[in-house]
């Protein structure tokens, strides 16, 4: 086991958390090899253990992500859950709301997508667009999107109380590495279809933006539902930390095998035609 601390980059509750404290190309002093060889063995071991909770079907688990642009969402869910049984996980992407879903509370649409009990559910990007984009556009009034931290705390430990674990990451990047992944998107033609110039719009608010994220995150870490602040810029530490964290939060979760519904002395292997 590789020594490095993810519990530094978990957002204390109470307030007073700064992004600028973490660095986003930290790397606790881990080589790259290493740190591949022991995601390799977290990815067998997330595997295990989600066979344990879908057998189980009593718990569930909900790991939302969210980042700026370039941060490598995507990239993230796809190497750290691609070991895992499908069957057993699903991933869902919040975009723009619907006419219908904005018709409606700005939880709605996304309790939907919980995860039932013996399921992990990934979110990429989530209920908390509705406390960063909607305030860096005023897309609400002020006081609706103050009142959206209480009701966002209440929704996380309902889910709590519901045997859902609620783990939250922001996958953190500078503004010189963002720019630097747009530009790679637009030097290869198969990087194309992934560049939107809202995105440099959107990246011309980058202030405004980390000041909304850094509100969210220190009025919506709790003890139920933490948020981890991630390093992104070495992607073979931020895949390290996120499967760590995943497999260390399934594991003090203890999913357990079934007991049979049947007595298996009664079934020797060797009596089956």
């Amino acid at each position: 086991m590789l020594a490095f601390d993810y519990a530094r980059y978990r957002v204390p509750p109470g307030g007073g958390f700064r992004l600028a404290s973490i660095d986003p190309a930290d790397a606790q002093g881990v080589e790259a090899a290493a740190a591949k060889q022991q995601f390799k063995a977290n990815r067998e071991r997330l595997a295990e253990l989600q066979e344990r909770l879908y057998a189980e079907g009593k718990q569930a688990l909900l790991v939302i992500l969210q980042a700026m642009d370039t941060a490598g969402k995507d990239s993230t869910i796809r190497k750290v859950m691609s070991g895992v049984n499908p069957q057993g996980c699903r991933v869902w992407s919040f975009k723009k709301p619907s006419a219908e879903e904005q018709a409606k509370d700005f939880l709605w649409r996304v309790h939907d997508h919980v995860p039932p009990r013996g399921h992990i559910a990934l979110f990429n990007r989530s209920h908390y667009e509705d406390v960063l984009i909607v305030r860096v556009h005023g897309l609400a009034p002020p006081m609706l999107i103050q009142n959206r931290y209480g009701h966002i705390n209440d929704f996380e430990e309902l889910l709590h109380e519901h045997h859902t674990r609620v783990v939250k990451i922001m996958l953190h990047i500078s503004k010189d590495y963002q720019l630097e992944r747009l530009r790679r998107r637009l030097r290869r033609p198969d990087k194309h279809w992934k560049f939107n110039p809202d995105d440099l719009r959107e990246r011309a608010r980058w202030d405004d933006y980390m000041k909304a994220y850094e509100i969210a995150l220190n009025r919506c870490s709790t003890a139920q539902a933490p948020w981890y602040v991630v390093p992104a810029e070495h992607r073979w530490f931020r895949d390290l930390v996120v499967s760590q964290l995943l497999v260390d939060t399934l594991d003090a979760m203890n999913p357990q095998y079934p007991p049979p519904a049947f007595d298996p002395a009664q079934y020797p292997p060797e009596s089956i035609e």
